[in-house]
């Protein structure tokens, strides 16, 4: 074999290599964008160790709903900001003793901090008593918010159930 066609050989097993390093790289990132959408916009109940100091009475002056109060925090660049705050506005709207509050963490990152805020938009929904029920991290879907939102409003219906 001549010195020629070794670095053929060489060059061609390394360029095979390299396809299969980044096929393999884009097979990961694939499947961890799969799973990280996954998680967004889901309900996740609040672990009994954050549920003893997590009450909230108010936010910046603006008292809470009678029976509920669903809670946005958000930046002013974030675009699905918007889409969730249309449709947490909407719930308060048609839903009696609801209060959407939306709360801009780059004004607040003491609360931000607080309340482990790591992705805009997050939503909390909250009791009649301030205390957090549900958490939702993301985008949020409608029909989710409303499953959460029913069970703080008809704890009896969901217990029976």
């Amino acid at each position: 074999m001549t010195r020629n066609a070794r670095l053929t050989t060489f060059e061609t097993m390394d360029a095979a290599n390299v396809a299969i390093a980044l096929a393999g790289l884009v097979l990961a990132a694939t499947l961890l964008g799969v799973l990280h959408r996954t998680t967004q916009g889901r309900a996740r109940s609040i672990p009994t160790r954050w549920k003893t100091d997590s009450r909230i009475v108010s936010i910046d002056g603006v008292a809470l709903g009678e029976r509920a109060t669903l809670l946005q925090f958000s930046t002013e660049v974030c675009t699905p900001c918007k889409s969730t705050a249309r449709v947490l506005d909407d719930l308060a709207a048609r839903t009696e003793s609801v209060t959407h509050v939306d709360l801009d963490v780059t004004h607040r990152p003491d609360l931000a901090s607080r309340y482990r805020v790591l992705q805009t938009p997050t939503t909390l929904i909250l009791d009649a008593d301030g205390a957090i029920r549900a958490r939702i991290g993301g985008a949020v879907r409608r029909d989710i918010v409303v499953a959460e939102l029913q069970k703080v409003l008809e704890p009896q219906k969901v217990l029976a159930a």
